[in-house]
């Protein structure tokens, strides 16, 4: 591969980056901090889904309200010698 490389014109040395020591730790240590931030932001994300969950627990199931219901008006009537009932 690097044959390949020298030959088509390509120097091996410029197509790679060269990092020094002190820059390669630099690099490790904002691997380390992103990954860590991102820890820390699926935890808050995590906490704040099982506080919507508990809230969500919290609410009441509304209850069955009470519906008023017409009762039959009922009418005793005087039908020769007894009552009648009548209701509407």
């Amino acid at each position: 591969m690097l044959t390949a490389a020298m030959l088509s014109g390509v120097n091996p040395a410029a197509s790679a980056q060269v990092v020094s020591p002190a820059d390669r730790n630099v690099l490790i240590q904002q691997d380390q901090l992103q990954m860590l931030e991102n820890r820390l932001r699926r935890q808050q994300y995590q906490q704040q889904q099982q506080q919507y969950r508990a809230q969500d627990r919290q609410i009441p199931t509304p209850q069955r309200q009470e519906v008023p219901q017409m009762r039959p008006t009922c009418q005793l009537l005087p039908s020769g010698s007894g009552f009648v009932s009548t209701c509407r």
